[in-house]
C-alpha cells in the first residue's frame, strides 16, 4: 500500500447558472433546428409541422422522466450513470457504447453541416475534406485541453437563438406580403406514404433526430447550481418545439416541396436568401457554422468524459486514462477522432446515413433512459426526487421512442448495417474487458498445456498472465454498512464477485463516540467470508459522520479511488446529494 497522501480540500468551483448551462446543452439540441425540417418534410411532405408537434409531446414526457432521474441520482453520466446505479455493470456498458456512437455521429453531422452552410459563403470549399479538417481542429484544442467555454456558449446560443427568430420573422412578413400561393400548392399535393397516419409515422420518426441533444444537461449535472439542470429541461424543450414545428411550416409555406428536397444540407440558409435576401442567408450561413461548430466541441468534451469515467470504472483499457501536460485523455480523444472519420468516410458525408446512426443511437439512449426509470422507482423507491413521472408516462415516453426506432431501421434498413458495424465491435471490446478474469484464466490453462511442448513459451506466458491476474484482482473496494442484516450484505458481495475484479472488500461501519457495533455483525461478515472464500474481507470500524469530507479522506489514505466505493440506497433523510458523494455508487 502506498503512503498515505493528504486529503485535498473538496472542491468549491462555481457552478453554471441557467443561461450558461441551457447555452452548453441548448447548442447541440438547437444545431438540429438547422437540418431536421428538411428530413421530416422528406419524409412526412406537407404535415412535416405535425410530425415535429408529435415530437416535441415526447419530449415533454422525457422532461419529467429526466428531472425524477437525475433528481435522485444528479451524476454525470446520463444513461450509464442510471443504469450503474439500478442495475449490473454490463448493462450500463451497452447504453455508455450507444452514447459514444451518439457522440460519434453528432460529431460528424454537424462539422459535416457546418461545412456545408460554409460552402454556401465559399463555393470551392471541398466539403468532405473541410470536414475533416474541423474535426481535427476539435482534436486539437481538446488536446491542448481547450473545452467549452461558458461564456463563448452563451454568445453562439444567443447569437443562434437572434437568427432562427429573424428568419421566422422575415419568412413570416414574405407570406404576408407574397401570399400562401405555395402553401395551397403544397397542400393540394398527394400526401407522402399515401395516408396522413403513415406521413406522420415516417416523419414521426425521422423528426425525432430534432431532440438529439436533451440528455446533454444529465452529462454535466454536477457542475450546474441547484436548480438549474430542471431548468435547461425546460428551456431546451421550449425552443426545439417552437422553432422545429414553425420553421418546417414556414417552408412548407414559402417554398415548393421540390426545391426544399435541393436544398436539404442547407434549407434554412436558402430559406432566408428567399424570404429575407441574400444578407440573411449569409447570416444564417454563418450562424449554422458557428452552432454546430459549438456541437462539435461538446461532444469531443463530452465522449472525453464519458470514456474516462468507464476506464475509471475498468470497462475500457487503463491506457485511455494516460494524460498530457494538460490533463487531456489524448488517447480517447484521439480514437474518437479516428472513429469519427472512418465514419465520415463510410458514408461518404451523406445526411441520411449519418442521421441514421445517430438516430438509432441516440433513441436507444433515449429508451433507456426510460427504462432505468422504471428501475429506479422499483429499486430506490425511497431517494428523494424533486419530480416524479407517472407509470402511464414513462410507458408512453417509452413507446414514442420505441415507435421511432423502429420507424428509422423501417425507413433504412441499411442504415442498421451501418450502426451493427460500430456498435458490435465496440461491445465486443467492452464485453472482453468486463470478463478480463476469465479470458485470462482460460489464457493460462492453455499456457500450461503448452508446458511439454513449448516449455520456454508456457513459462513466460503464465509469468505474465499470473502478473494481470494480480493487477486486476489487488484493487480494493469498499462498502459503508450501518449494520445491515446479512442478506443485504450478500447482495454486496454478490454484485462485487459478478461486476467487479477484485479479492479485497473493505466493509466500514461509522460509529458515534461511545458506540459500538453489535457481535451479530461481526458474525454475518465472518459467516460470508467464508461463503465467498475468492474474496477477502476486512471489517473497519470508525468513529465518525459519513459524509463527503469523510469519504474524501478515506479515498486518499487508503489510496482507493471513490467510484469503488459504495452504499446503500439512502433514505429520504439523507442529509447529502449522491453527487456530493464524489462518484460513490448505489449498489442495493
Amino acid at each position: 500500500m502506498c503512503q498515505p497522501i493528504p486529503p485535498v480540500p473538496m472542491s468549491h468551483a462555481k457552478k453554471l447558472n441557467e443561461l450558461e448551462a441551457t447555452a452548453i446543452c441548448g447548442n447541440d439540441i438547437s444545431s438540429s433546428c438547422l437540418y431536421v425540417s428538411a428530413l421530416a418534410i422528406a419524409y412526412a411532405g406537407q404535415y412535416a409541422w405535425l410530425a415535429l408537434i408529435l415530437v416535441g409531446a415526447v419530449l415533454f414526457l422525457f422532461r419529467k422522466i429526466y428531472g425524477e432521474v437525475v433528481g435522485a441520482l444528479p451524476l454525470n453520466g446520463g444513461a450509464y450513470n442510471v443504469l450503474l446505479n439500478t442495475t449490473s455493470k454490463r448493462n450500463a456498458a451497452v447504453a455508455a457504447c450507444l452514447t459514444i456512437l451518439s457522440y460519434m455521429a453528432t460529431a460528424v453531422i454537424s462539422a459535416s453541416e457546418a461545412m456545408h452552410y460554409l460552402h454556401n459563403l465559399w463555393s470551392a470549399l471541398p466539403i468532405q475534406t473541410a470536414t475533416i479538417g474541423l474535426l481535427g481542429l476539435f482534436l486539437l484544442l481538446t488536446i491542448l485541453g481547450i473545452s467549452e467555454s461558458a461564456k463563448v456558449a452563451v454568445a453562439i446560443f444567443l447569437t443562434h437563438i437572434v437568427s432562427l427568430t429573424l428568419l421566422v420573422g422575415f419568412a413570416a412578413w414574405f407570406l404576408f406580403t407574397q401570399g400562401f400561393d405555395n402553401l395551397h400548392f403544397n397542400f393540394s399535393g398527394p400526401i407522402k406514404g399515401g395516408s396522413l397516419p403513415t406521413a406522420l409515422f415516417y416523419g414521426f420518426s425521422a423528426a425525432m433526430l430534432g431532440i438529439s441533444g436533451f440528455e446533454s444537461s444529465a452529462n454535466f449535472v454536477e457542475e450546474q447550481a441547484p436548480g438549474v439542470f430542471q431548468k435547461t429541461l425546460r428551456n431546451m424543450w421550449v425552443v426545439v418545439s417552437v422553432f422545429n414545428p414553425l420553421i418546417a411550416f414556414l417552408a412548407i409555406a414559402a417554398l415548393p416541396l421540390a426545391e426544399v428536397g435541393t436544398h436539404t444540407e442547407t434549407l434554412l440558409s436558402y430559406m432566408g436568401t428567399i424570404t429575407g435576401g441574400p444578407w440573411l442567408g449569409m447570416l444564417i450561413s454563418v450562424d449554422a457554422v458557428a452552432v454546430l461548430s459549438g456541437a462539435v466541441l461538446t461532444s469531443f468534451v463530452g465522449v472525453s468524459g464519458l470514456m474516462q469515467r468507464m476506464a475509471l470504472d475498468r470497462i475500457l483499457p487503463q491506457a485511455f486514462l494516460k494524460e498530457n501536460r494538460r490533463k487531456s485523455n489524448y488517447i480517447i480523444l484521439i480514437t474518437f477522432f479516428v472513429l469519427c472519420i472512418s465514419v465520415l468516410l463510410i458514408t461518404q458525408g451523406e445526411l441520411g446515413p449519418l442521421a441514421g446512426v445517430y438516430t438509432i443511437s441516440f433513441l436507444s439512449v433515449m429508451a433507456f433512459f426510460a427504462i432505468g426509470n422504471f428501475l429506479l422507482k422499483s429499486k430506490r423507491p425511497k431517494l428523494p426526487r424533486p419530480v416524479y413521472a407517472g407509470i402511464v408516462t414513462v410507458a408512453l415516453a417509452l413507446a414514442g421512442v420505441l415507435t421511432a426506432l423502429y420507424g428509422n431501421i423501417k425507413i433504412h434498413p441499411d442504415y442498421l448495417v451501418v450502426f451493427l458495424q460500430y456498435f458490435v465491435p465496440a461491445i465486443v471490446i467492452v464485453y472482453v474487458m468486463l470478463n478480463r478474469m476469465v479470458i485470462l484464466n482460460l489464457a493460462l490453462i492453455a499456457a500450461e498445456s503448452l508446458a511439454e511442448h513449448l516449455p520456454r513459451f508456457s513459462r513466460v506466458s503464465r509469468v505474465v498472465v499470473r502478473r494481470q491476474l494480480r493487477e486486476l484482482a489487488k484493487q480494493e473496494f469498499v462498502f459503508f454498512t450501518k449494520g445491515d442484516n446479512v442478506a443485504n450484505l450478500n447482495k454486496v458481495m454478490t454484485y462485487v464477485v459478478e461486476n467487479e475484479f477484485t479479492n479485497r472488500l473493505k466493509i466500514v461501519t461509522l460509529l458515534k463516540d461511545g458506540e459500538r457495533y453489535s457481535e451479530e455483525l461481526l458474525t454475518d461478515i465472518d459467516v460470508l467470508d467464508r461463503a465467498y472464500d475468492q474474496i477477502e474481507v476486512e471489517f473497519v470500524s470508525l468513529n465518525g459522520e459519513f459524509g463527503p469530507e469523510l469519504i474524501n479522506k478515506l479515498s486518499y489514505e487508503w489510496q482507493i479511488p471513490k467510484n469503488f466505493m459504495f452504499i446503500g440506497s439512502p433514505g429520504d433523510r439523507f442529509p447529502y446529494q449522491i453527487s456530493e458523494l464524489g462518484g460513490v455508487r448505489l449498489i442495493i
